[in-house]
């Protein structure tokens, strides 16, 4: 059963109709205590990094959150949700993350596009998702693309990037490490190449 955390930050039910439109359970949980009954949990957002890591740590959720990636419980996190699984945020400021992955989250650099196009943030639309090791939940096709919305993205170790987009510059767009997953994209507006990253996070095992 997925579990999809509700701190009032996310596309609930979309992502919850994603699963169970590929005959997966799903639930909402409304409190921290809901969780017990998940075996893989879903940290959807959207919205900025200092109000939501704010509700999380206000709510209880921030310690339930930390608990599923250290016990190793398959973790995802969607959007703004990946971005606060790391260390610190700086949008709007220096923001204490999770910390549950290694890195910190910035502001997507300002660039010029081909053909003198200046480059708008934030990033909307669809992208191409560039593969970079493999991984348990991306795509082996190089001709992938997702529906991004963003204006930050995390700067973490290579070993845990699985796969980036290019967008001025290049930008982390997947990360893995063990039993921890994060799309910055979101996968539940990415027609079948976002319903196959959610059905292959959803029969993953528990991490070795």
């Amino acid at each position: 059963m997925i579990g999809i955390i509700d701190y009032g930050m996310g596309n609930l039910k979309s992502v919850s109709n994603a699963f169970r439109s590929l005959g997966f359970g799903a639930f909402i949980a409304t409190g921290p205590k809901e969780l017990d009954r998940a075996d893989k949990i879903v940290l959807p957002g959207v919205g900025a990094f200092e109000g939501a890591i704010t509700e999380l740590r206000h709510s209880g959720w921030a310690d339930r959150v930390i608990e599923a990636g250290a016990s190793g419980t398959p973790l995802l996190g969607i959007c703004l949700g990946m971005q606060l699984l790391f260390e610190v945020g700086y949008e709007n400021g220096t923001h204490k993350g999770l910390g549950i992955l290694p890195g910190h989250v910035d502001r997507i650099p300002d660039a010029v596009l081909p053909g003198n196009r200046k480059m708008k943030i934030p990033q909307v639309g669809w992208n191409l998702l560039e593969i970079r090791r493999k991984s348990s939940i991306l795509p082996d096709s190089d001709d992938a693309y997702v529906y991004f919305v963003h204006s930050y993205y995390a700067v973490t170790e290579p070993e845990y990037v699985s796969a980036v987009t290019s967008y001025g510059s290049e930008l982390t767009a997947a990360v893995e490490r063990g039993n921890v997953f994060g799309v910055q994209f979101h996968p539940e507006k990415s027609g079948k190449c976002g319903l196959g990253i959610l059905r292959r996070f959803a029969e993953t095992g528990l991490a070795r």
